[in-house]
Formats: C-alpha cells, structure tokens, sequence
C-alpha cells in the first residue's frame, strides 16, 4: 500500500496506524512531501515500512516497492529466473545457462518487466508506459524489434505473444 501522509478526510498516519491495531501486517510505503526527521519517525513508528519523499523518482519508487514485497514474501533475493535465463537486475546482467549475454538497456529492462509479471501479458501500451517518457515518440515497431531481438537469444518461445493482447513469459518456464 503507498500511503500519502496528507490524505483528504483522514491521514495517511492515521491509516496506517489502523492497519496495524487491526493486525493488518500488508506493506505500506508512505509517500509524501513530509521530509522532516520527525515527519519520517512518526510514519514508520505509526506503521509504515518504509517512507519516500517528494520530490521522488518513479525507478525509485519501484525499486523500494519490490523490496517490500520481496521482505514481505520472506526473500531478500532479487535475482529472477525462468528456466535457464536469470536476471540479475542490481547487476543489470542476464545470463543464459551461466553465460552472460550483452543487452542494451531498452531490452534489459523490457526482459526484466515481463519476468516480473511472468504468467500475464503485458500489453503494449504497459511497455511504452513503463519503458519511455511520456513524451517520447515511439515508433511503431519498436517494441516487436526488441521482443524479436530478446527471443534470438533467449529462444524463440520463451516470451508468448497474443496479437492485440500483449507479451508474456510463462511461469514455469
């Protein structure tokens, strides 16, 4: 849960310390313009797992979100796998069958949002989202040029695709 401080109605504060009494243990990262050492004890002795500040930066934001649930599901590991591919996204090294491959950023992090979310598709319109400014001009086939060029060296059915659907790697693959 990502919690503002400064809530319309209620605090953020007041929430989360809710959640808590209620015995409610669902991760809560607070957010908020709040920045003072004391604004930032009193969200985390109210509750809160972690506290962010605005102004943040949204890879940020993500990042401290998958530690939560990475301590929440008991695992401090961040490499990910799916059959012989591992993805170490720290290192920003993937590796097929222990041999590292080279892969520019774009299809790094293409290859890292769909092991993420492996087992659902990922529309084309979540990846541009994802992967490039908001006013950037993305071309056409700019995402099927990556998708194509991570199945040559990862295999050609190791990333699924369903035409006007999206992309996805299997769970158990």
């Amino acid at each position: 849960m990502v919690l503002d401080v400064n809530l319309p109605g209620e605090s953020g504060l007041e929430i989360a310390r809710r959640l808590r009494q209620a015995g409610n243990d669902i991760p809560i990262l607070m957010l908020t313009a709040l920045d003072g050492i004391r604004d930032r004890v009193a969200g985390l002795d109210q509750g809160a797992d972690d506290y962010l500040t605005k102004p943040f930066d949204l890879d940020e934001l993500l990042a401290r979100m998958r530690a939560l649930l990475r301590r929440r599901q008991g695992r401090g590991e961040t490499v990910l796998r799916r059959g012989d591919v591992e993805l170490d996204p720290a290192a920003m090294v993937v590796r097929r069958g222990g041999q590292q491959l080279h892969m520019p950023a774009k299809e790094f992090h293409l290859l890292r949002l769909l092991m993420e979310r492996s087992g659902r598709y990922v529309t084309k319109a979540d990846i541009e989202y994802a992967l490039y400014d908001l006013n950037a001009s993305v071309e056409s086939n700019t995402i099927e040029v990556a998708i194509y060029n991570l199945r040559k060296k990862l295999g050609s059915d190791f990333i699924q695709s369903i035409r006007g659907v999206g992309y996805m790697i299997e769970r158990s693959a």
